[in-house]
């Protein structure tokens, strides 16, 4: 443990490193905050109670989709890359050498990197939200605790998303229009656009059953009190059963191609 504790401490200062690209992110983050925020306000004022929420509460949603996201990734742009380059060039053999596992090394690091996201590009703007519009922020300090575990288990989810991803390089050797595919998924079905709770009828209960709801949806619902009691309890069950159910499929990907697929003629 104390290995894969200094691999998660080695990726949050391996991304501390880059100033300049976290500063524009937070910029980036801001800008589309206002502008899906307005975009909100003229919709919840047309339609009050859209989807369950009141106006602060859509907009505190909003807010918390620009801090989570690139903490949960949910566009791609995390280890996934350097995976699969590193599975094409067959510097991946390297890596299977290593005392450590091939799945918890990559784990440790996203959580590392997750966390440095998290503080370095989600508080700034969630405050610039809350100091420009009025939003829904919790008032026990419990709340922001369940919060947070939430978004850990977001980011599992979204790391054995990308996992999965990364080792289909193992194949198909340009893993690039497989995670492509995955980031619209991203987009689209962790409520990054629309709260998954506007989706109408089947269409809506499939994408609430998805494990990229994990993302952004469940964290921001636990944020906004829509998970009282033990509730709370169902919503991380939801969250640990796609995290586990991933990573074990991950596993046995792993496992086949370590086995099987020849690298690179080696």
């Amino acid at each position: 443990m104390r290995l894969y504790a200094a691999v998660a401490a080695g990726g949050f200062r391996r991304h501390a490193t880059y100033r300049i690209a976290t500063a524009s992110g937070v910029f980036t983050n801001t800008v589309f905050g206002f502008i899906l925020t307005y975009t909100y306000v003229a919709l919840w004022d047309e339609r009050p109670q859209l989807g369950g929420y009141d106006m602060p509460q859509a907009l505190s949603y909003v807010w918390l989709g620009q801090a989570l996201l690139m903490t949960c990734c949910m566009m791609g742009g995390g280890f996934e890359e350097e995976l699969i380059e590193r599975i094409r060039t067959g510097d991946v053999v390297v890596d299977l050498y290593r005392p450590a596992d091939l799945q918890f090394w990559w784990l440790a690091g996203d959580l590392g990197r997750a966390a440095f996201h998290l503080l370095g590009r989600g508080i700034v703007p969630m405050l610039v939200g809350s100091f420009a519009f009025e939003l829904a922020l919790p008032s026990s300090g419990w709340t922001w605790l369940a919060f947070l575990g939430s978004v850990a288990l977001g980011v599992v989810v979204s790391f054995a998303i990308r996992y999965l991803v990364a080792l289909s390089a193992f194949w198909l050797l340009d893993g690039a229009g497989v995670a492509q595919f995955a980031w619209l998924f991203g987009l689209f079905f962790s409520g990054m656009l629309l709260p998954l709770t506007l989706f109408p009828g089947l269409l809506g209960d499939v994408a609430r059953l998805l494990p990229w709801s994990s993302m952004l949806q469940v964290p921001a619902d636990v944020f906004l009190g829509k998970y009282p009691g033990w509730e709370l309890a169902r919503a991380y069950a939801f969250q640990a059963a796609w995290a586990v159910a991933l990573l074990l499929v991950g596993r046995m990907v792993q496992s086949a191609a370590t086995r099987r697929v020849v690298i690179q003629g080696g």
